[in-house]
């Protein structure tokens, strides 16, 4: 076989795999997502706007539908900004970052039901918000 050579000493090239936390995550996150869409939907055509239990409902449907829907690209940037030499981040720590971009969507629309979200107040909020996270990672990343 004059063109074929014997490649026994290189390595296999690395494919990725998910983890099967990751996979859980993901599935889990795309059923909680269409389920807060569509409860969003339906508090939007069904209630009238008021103050009361319709809005919690709508802040909850919000955030999950928010937090959920990010979530696997938040995976994605993690698995693309994780070093080969390191182990890929827990689902923990995906969903928390996820968690935090949810929260944040959530407080921009209640700032926003008196007016008073401005481009200032929602990026000391969103510098607020990635200060916390870089410290738990920073202390995470420390006790490993």
């Amino acid at each position: 076989m004059g063109g074929m050579t014997d490649n026994t000493n290189s390595s296999p090239p690395q494919t990725e795999r998910i983890p099967p936390d990751h996979v859980g995550m993901l599935i889990a996150a795309a059923l909680m997502a269409v389920v807060s869409w569509l409860g969003l939907y339906v508090l939007f055509t069904t209630r009238q706007p008021r103050i009361g239990g319709e809005i919690w409902l709508f802040f909850v449907l919000f955030s999950t539908a928010v937090t959920c829907t990010v979530l696997p690209f938040v995976r994605y940037f993690n698995v693309r900004l994780t070093p080969l030499n390191r182990e890929l981040p827990p689902s923990g720590v995906i969903i928390r970052q996820s968690v935090w971009i949810g929260l944040y969507a959530a407080l921009c629309a209640w700032l926003q039901i008196p007016r008073a979200l401005s481009i200032p107040s929602a990026t000391l909020l969103a510098v607020a918000f990635i200060g916390v996270e870089i410290f738990l990672r920073a202390r995470e990343m420390s006790n490993a």
